[in-house]
């Protein structure tokens, strides 16, 4: 969609209350105090029993899009795809590293770097 439009989504979202993000494929809304990186950190205390400084030091995370914002900026190995620069002018925050592929490419590019490092 045109930015016009994506923007239009944005505001309709928020008249009615919800928070807003940007993917690189559609706009989340949502209500509520939590965001990606609050409910990822929840998880892995939830689940793996791993608090926030370990979870920093043993997890990374891989995102394409302004919503993954908030992660990018909280771990410190954080990746994301090429396509990731489309929005560097909407983010205050980018990933660590960034992959030259897109999409599903960059995504395995990624991965296949991280698995060589094991």
């Amino acid at each position: 969609l045109p930015e016009s439009d994506v923007q239009k989504i944005t505001e309709v979202f928020k008249q009615h209350g919800a928070q807003t993000k940007v993917s690189s494929i559609h706009v989340n809304g949502w209500f509520g105090n939590y965001n990606k990186l609050s409910t990822t950190l929840q998880f892995l205390k939830d689940k793996f029993g791993l608090s926030e400084s370990e979870a920093l030091k043993k997890c990374v995370f891989v995102g394409d899009s302004p919503n993954d914002e908030p992660m990018f900026q909280k771990f410190p190995h954080s990746f994301g795809v090429a396509n990731v620069q489309d929005f560097k002018s909407q983010m205050k925050h980018l990933p660590t590293y960034i992959s030259t592929g897109k999409g599903g490419d960059g995504f395995s590019e990624i991965a296949n770097y991280i698995l060589k490092l094991s």
